[in-house]
């Protein structure tokens, strides 16, 4: 892949727009900030108190317009720089770096229209494949109607399937005569968006393809495997064709009952929120993506979030979704230590996913995943990202691939 320059024009002006929303944050945490201690938390307020606050909300406000007054002018300095200096930039560095901020801010940026979120698309080696009957058969000369989709997990892109220079997907390919595809996405987003989305990219894919798609085979890391599963759901729901040839998803450390991250990131806005003097710093925590704090009990559908704030402490209230009937289901999970691991062992698991949340175990019987026995493999010794390049994990997909 060429090694351009990490970062060109464009991203610069979607970078200094980030900035100017992040400088009209901070200004309304110091507000925010300077309320409280003006206006102590149970006690009355004096008329001073009141006159203190209403000469400095004018501070405040001019603050705000002096910053947008800033990030504006920048903006229009930067679109008439020359236009041969907005080359695309398609380093691995600024590819991880953008594919970090979408499953941080992912949800910010779309919602601001900001250049840098990433629109779900797939891809080979890194480029957009476009959906079109010619284009496919040019990126595909190769077609037996054999999919093999790999789903990439929060935080990262289709380029990171790549580890040490070894590919699950390019040896399980090759071996078993597969078309790897690469899925591309916004991780920052709610996972039943990017669901929903995918599952009408793999209609128009199967609409578009040279020939027809006899079989799809998904392998699907960490958050990818809920979005692959959200797909499934909302493809059942409407009965689109694609899911009638979905064979088989194998799951590489997928959070189906969440990650002890994102609940200990909501633990922490709790206590900010109950201390009165450091409740305005809870607004910082709130910065986290939905796709984020989807995590926290692996939410897979609106239902799960719709009218519901997010951030609010509170029970796991997901609709249950089994796995679906008619079609294999695969899950591998990774634990950091050595076999017959311990309580704790098994909590951490691969250091982001418990044992049991990867396994899809959970205490109620209505949301546990039924995986068959001979369909769940542990490895040791391994972490999150491991999975991605384990000798003994290539040996577990190779015997439920065959």
């Amino acid at each position: 892949m060429a090694k351009n320059n990490p970062i060109n024009l464009s991203d610069l002006r979607a970078y200094a727009r980030m900035l100017t929303d992040a400088s009209i944050g901070i200004t309304d945490l110091a507000e925010a900030l300077h309320q409280r201690i003006v206006h102590p938390p149970f006690l009355p307020s004096t008329p001073v108190q009141h006159l203190i606050t209403k000469v400095s909300a004018l501070g405040y406000k001019g603050v705000r317009l002096g910053a947008k007054s800033i990030g504006g002018g920048l903006d229009k300095a930067l679109a008439l720089l020359p236009s041969g200096l907005d080359k695309e930039a398609s380093s691995e560095k600024r590819e991880a770096l953008l594919a970090t901020l979408n499953g941080v801010l992912g949800d910010y940026l779309e919602e601001k229209e900001n250049p840098l979120a990433i629109k779900m698309s797939f891809r080979k080696e890194g480029k957009e494949i476009p959906l079109d009957t010619e284009s496919l058969k040019k990126a595909y000369k190769k077609n037996n109607g054999k999919v093999l989709l790999m789903v990439h997990g929060s935080c990262m892109n289709d380029l990171q399937w790549k580890q040490e220079e070894y590919n699950h997907g390019s040896v399980l390919a090759e071996e078993f005569g597969l078309i790897p595809i690469y899925l591309h996405y916004n991780s920052g987003r709610h996972i039943s968006t990017n669901g929903q989305e995918l599952s009408l990219l793999m209609e128009k894919l199967q609409e578009l393809w040279p020939g027809k798609i006899k079989e799809w085979h998904i392998l699907a890391h960490s958050m990818g495997g809920l979005v692959s599963r959200s797909a499934v759901y909302y493809a059942q729901k409407e009965k689109k064709s694609w899911i009638k040839s979905l064979k088989k998803i194998i799951f590489l450390g997928s959070p189906h009952h969440g990650a002890p991250l994102e609940k200990a990131g909501n633990f922490v806005d709790l206590i900010l929120e109950a201390t009165p003097y450091a409740k305005p710093f809870a607004r910082l925590g709130k910065i986290r993506s939905a796709g984020v704090t989807d995590l926290r009990y692996g939410n897979l559908l609106e239902e799960d979030w719709q009218g519901i704030d997010r951030f609010e402490n509170r029970r796991d209230n997901r609709v249950p979704v089994p796995l679906p009937e008619k079609i294999n289901c695969y899950a591998i999970a990774a634990i950091k230590g050595k076999e017959k691991p311990n309580s704790i062992s098994r909590l951490v698991g691969d250091g982001m996913v418990p044992l049991k949340s990867a396994l899809g175990q959970h205490r109620s019987k209505k949301k546990q995943l039924i995986f068959k026995e001979e369909n769940t493999h542990v490895v040791y010794n391994t972490n999150h990202l491991q999975l991605l390049n384990a000798p003994e994990v290539l040996d577990r997909l190779r015997l439920w691939m065959a």
